[in-house]
């Protein structure tokens, strides 16, 4: 069966939304970013939660200083291995390519690990992954599954966790209503959250699992036709013969594609701390391809797309 694409299938899906910017103080600590920790904090199963600029500076401040080598996937995102050495650590690469679209422990110190579960938030996720002194990252970026005007969240059901990366982000102060009245206890960060990303991210969650029952359909439907067993509300990669041109291709008809992700350990700004070899990552780095997954793509829309892609599928 031939199709003819008209229209344009995305990569993602980016809500539109309206901010009446009058609704709030200063832009900086209105209710609504303790409205959205709470809610998100309930929803994965954790007791508490901080909300941040990015997940990006939830790393950075839950590895602050630890002076250790983290150990992470060479096929991921540069901001990662950024966020790890400006925060005073080293790296190292593993041949890890299955995490993408998933979580994966970041790292562990013994008696509690970090989650860096950027590209995967579900309903008790924490409760289900963690122990209560772990520590979970999610990830508000507008691509992501809960997508906002950027922004991050730490939870853990351990209170002091929190409470520090809460005071470490707003400027390194014990919060009070009126900032003039706010003790300094670090030499903090402007990492915080402000009112108009909490709205995005509260808008966009009141249909988060609308939204993911939809996906779920067409990831079910590409499963079956690419005989594959993902998992991800995020993202949906096939492996393909000649990636640049299948990209070129799939575009000329109106399909957009992506890839997730590049290997860092041949990257001239991050292979100075590589060690051993990474066979998986470099034949994946070459062949995955990103197709279009998201809550506003019909079946016909999934079908498009398949006939399209199977043809050059490894």
């Amino acid at each position: 069966m031939e199709f003819t694409v008209n229209k344009v299938i995305s990569l993602f899906n980016i809500p539109d939304h309206k901010i009446d910017t009058s609704n709030y103080s200063h832009c900086l600590h209105d209710n609504n970013v303790s409205t959205l920790e709470s809610e998100i904090a309930v929803y994965v199963g954790a007791k508490h939660a901080v909300s941040l600029n990015s997940a990006t500076s939830a790393i950075y401040l839950a590895l602050l200083n630890k002076s250790i080598t983290v150990k992470i996937p060479s096929m991921i995102p540069p901001v990662v291995v950024n966020a790890i050495t400006t925060s005073g650590n080293k790296y190292d690469f593993t041949d890890n390519t299955d995490w993408v679209g998933d979580s994966y422990e970041l790292f562990d110190f013994g008696d509690y690990k970090i989650i860096d579960s950027a590209q995967k938030l579900e309903k008790n996720q924490f409760k289900t992954e963690c122990k209560p002194d772990d520590l979970m990252i999610f990830s508000f970026y507008p691509t992501k599954p809960l997508s906002g005007f950027d922004g991050g969240m730490i939870v853990s059901d351990d209170f002091e966790k929190i409470k520090y990366f809460k005071e470490m982000s707003l400027n390194g102060m014990s919060y009070a209503e009126n900032n003039w009245e706010r003790p300094h206890k670090y030499h903090g960060y402007k990492m915080y959250m402000n009112s108009i990303q909490a709205e995005i991210i509260l808008k966009n969650f009141s249909t988060y699992d609308k939204k993911t029952n939809k996906i779920s359909k067409v990831r079910n439907f590409y499963n079956t036709e690419f005989n594959q067993k993902k998992t991800s509300s995020h993202l949906y990669t096939v492996d393909v013969f000649d990636r640049e041109s299948v990209i070129k291709n799939l575009r000329s008809k109106n399909i957009y594609t992506g890839i997730h992700y590049h290997s860092l350990h041949d990257d001239p700004v991050y292979a100075l701390n590589t060690k051993g070899n990474y066979p998986e990552t470099e034949k994946k780095s070459k062949t995955t391809l990103s197709i279009p997954m998201h809550e506003n793509i019909s079946m016909e829309d999934a079908k498009m797309v398949y006939q399209e892609v199977i043809k050059n599928i490894i």
